[in-house]
């Protein structure tokens, strides 16, 4: 995700980092080329002249704006909830890291460490599901080999993570270091947790309808091919510029719209899931007093 300040609006004119125009760049040269082409030849196809009155245009585009803003909105929705989600562990993570801390006095405090890095794997566990990546990333310095054992090869770590938990505090329970009150009250930050990654594989398993997608990616394309012949004769040697100004407004926000949809991929607008959970390590490892790193800010941008 690009996080930057908002610059003046000269240089945010030419901005490349963050902006999806590198993406279309290839369609807008076409449409470019096609409407040099229309203007050289007159809206003329052979002998034949293609006779389309702009007030066409002007009706279909408010349609296509008005459908364009459902879907943005559609999208949007998913990357505000993807958003709401990993700010609510962000706050889930802190409250379990000082419940295990305060409310379980009799137990060592290198074997709660040991829990408070089980917290933070089931963060990178959860991002990693989200991302496709097979691979373990960051949890070897988290969990135990037996703990690796154990999840190698699983489909559903994070899900795992949390059994881990949940075992260690059914294990306090049966010592006497967590009283019944405490460990119900514990459980449920462990349901919130489930309740989180549940609601994050709702968003990542049902994108937006492909028929949406579909149609808004045909009728764009279709309104932009077709527009050079409307205005061909009202807009003269402009047309090729005009049409590419309205091309890049249309092209450029269907682009947008199919990348917020997923909020949790790792283009330069989806969530910055890798700087959530180093901030989620960083924050309980803190309160743990677990040797760290320096948590570093990024300077201008970054992408993560």
């Amino acid at each position: 995700m690009i996080v930057r300040q908002r610059a003046n609006w000269l240089r945010m004119l030419f901005i490349w980092r963050g902006s999806v125009l590198k993406k279309i760049m290839a369609q807008l040269f076409v449409i470019l080329l096609f409407s040099l082409f229309i203007y050289f030849f007159k809206g003329r196809i052979f002998d034949y002249k293609v006779h389309l009155n702009p007030t066409i245009f002007t009706l279909i585009g408010l349609a296509l704006a008005i459908f364009m803003g459902f879907c943005n909105s559609a999208s949007y929705d998913r990357f505000w909830e993807g958003r709401k989600l990993w700010g609510l562990l962000v706050i889930e993570t802190r409250s379990l890291t000082r419940q295990i801390l305060s409310y379980i006095p009799n137990v060592s405090k290198e074997e709660k460490q040991k829990i408070i890095k089980l917290i933070s794997a089931f963060c990178w566990a959860l991002n990693y599901q989200l991302r496709d990546k097979s691979g373990t990333g960051n949890l070897p310095q988290l969990l135990s080999p037996e703990q690796l054992e154990q999840i190698n090869g699983k489909k559903f770590i994070p899900s795992i993570i949390l059994g881990f938990i949940a075992d260690w505090l059914h294990e306090q329970h049966q010592k006497g270091n967590i009283d019944t009150i405490i460990l119900t009250q514990i459980d449920d930050q462990l349901n919130q947790f489930s309740n989180i990654s549940g609601g994050c594989e709702r968003i990542y398993n049902t994108p937006l309808p492909f028929a949406y997608s579909v149609l808004l990616h045909r009728t764009v394309y279709l309104y932009c091919f077709w527009l050079p012949f409307g205005l061909v004769d009202t807009l003269g040697w402009m047309m090729p510029l005009i049409v590419l100004l309205i091309s890049y407004t249309f092209i450029a926000l269907d682009a947008i719209i199919q990348e917020i949809g997923e909020p949790f991929g790792e283009e330069e607008n989806d969530l910055a899931l890798n700087s959530i959970c180093r901030t989620i390590e960083f924050s309980i490892f803190e309160q743990a007093e677990i040797t760290q790193g320096e948590l570093k800010k990024p300077d201008s941008y970054f992408v993560d």
